[in-house]
């Protein structure tokens, strides 16, 4: 995945109500109900249907690093489906996003403003619009890239112009060197 969009799905899972299930064994049950079938489970996770099958039944406990791994980031996608959609349509239609980032930032405005790019730390609060932007983005499979494109146009109008108030004639941030994201709704 990337920054923006892993950035996104720790703000949606910090709406969940229920914690995900931590043992192998219980992970896996979860995955076969909701693919119906442990083949589908073995393929997504690149293992032996016998395996899985193992696991569901308790005869395998501990699973190596790289399938807990594996294991674990997909049980987060498709843990609580219903509570992760309203999250996101909440952000989306009232509350918005924050957004908390440490990046060289810059921007492009008329000759004789200082528009050298700098290290930031910001923490700004993101209309719904923008959450709205950045969800469905993210859903159509939009790359790191694109998202944050929509998070500098956001930045730009929210924290560089104000909504308006100020630096009208700014055309462009450019967000490099992410060094820190962190989203919260």
């Amino acid at each position: 995945m990337s920054m923006f969009g892993d950035g996104l799905d720790a703000a949606v899972q910090k709406a969940f109500t229920r914690p995900v299930p931590k043992s192998a064994g219980a992970q896996m049950r979860y995955l076969v109900k909701q693919f119906k079938g442990t083949k589908a489970v073995a393929e997504l996770l690149g293992m032996s249907q016998r395996q899985v099958e193992r696991y569901v039944a308790g005869r395998a406990k501990k699973p190596r690093a790289y399938l807990a791994a594996r294991l674990e980031r997909e049980m987060k996608k498709r843990w609580q489906p219903q509570i992760r959609a309203k999250a996101r349509e909440k952000a989306a239609s009232t509350g918005g996003i924050v957004i908390d980032t440490r990046a060289r930032m810059g921007y492009t405005a008329p000759i004789g403003s200082t528009d050298q790019d700098r290290i930031r730390h910001l923490t700004v609060a993101l209309p719904p619009r923008y959450a709205a932007r950045l969800f469905g983005a993210q859903e159509a499979g939009a790359s790191d890239r694109e998202l944050k494109e929509i998070a500098a146009e956001a930045l730009k109008e929210v924290y560089f112009q104000d909504g308006g108030r100020r630096a009208g004639s700014l055309e462009e941030v450019r967000s490099t060197d992410v060094e820190h994201l962190e989203s919260d709704l």
